[in-house]
């Protein structure tokens, strides 16, 4: 069996029981760091199919940007947690993760590498055929808003929800009991 292909499947399974975990969770805080969870674990998954930009968006803007929006929301709407009644269940999780991510920056490049595979593959026909098809000068503006321009648009889409999610969550007033 291919070893990518058994990662693959391990990925699936573990976003399986993830978004399980965010529905059953005892409390809402459970659930927004079983999210943060899902959206590391959908980076890697990323990764792995080949799409690191999607890969570094989803950490960045998934586990990260949206972690702390939906933080600072329970923070405002002044939710009272109890405290955690398993904490070797966060052992459990967290553990191997740190495990599986010690693993994978075994296998990185270097930072910068010109010999890393990015760079083997797709960096090369941007550089050589950016100025003829697209007649942009800036590789970078060609490659953002023409090669993979529905992927921009996607993020920019994700990212101005999020904006606008977090002042509808400010714009909210209070009400009491």
């Amino acid at each position: 069996m291919d070893y990518l292909l058994l990662i693959e499947i391990t990925l699936l399974v573990l976003l399986i029981v993830t978004a399980i975990a965010v529905v059953e969770a005892a409390n809402t805080l459970t659930s927004v760091i079983m999210l943060c969870i899902f959206s590391l674990l959908m980076a890697a998954l990323y990764i792995i199919m080949g799409a690191p930009d999607v890969a570094i968006t989803e950490a960045t803007i998934g586990a990260g940007a949206s972690t702390l929006i939906l933080l600072a929301a329970l923070l405002l709407l002044g939710e009272k947690e109890k405290p955690a009644e398993r904490p070797w269940l966060a052992l459990l999780i967290v553990v191997p993760m740190f495990l599986l991510l010690c693993y994978a920056l075994v296998d990185m490049p270097d930072y910068g590498a010109t010999n890393a595979p990015a760079h083997q593959h797709v960096a090369k026909y941007y550089i050589e055929k950016t100025k003829i098809e697209i007649g942009i000068p800036n590789i970078v503006t060609a490659v953002l808003a023409s090669y993979r321009g529905f992927d921009t648009l996607g993020e920019v889409t994700v990212i101005l929800t999020a904006g606008l999610a977090v002042f509808v969550l400010i714009g909210r007033e209070k009400t009491k009991p």
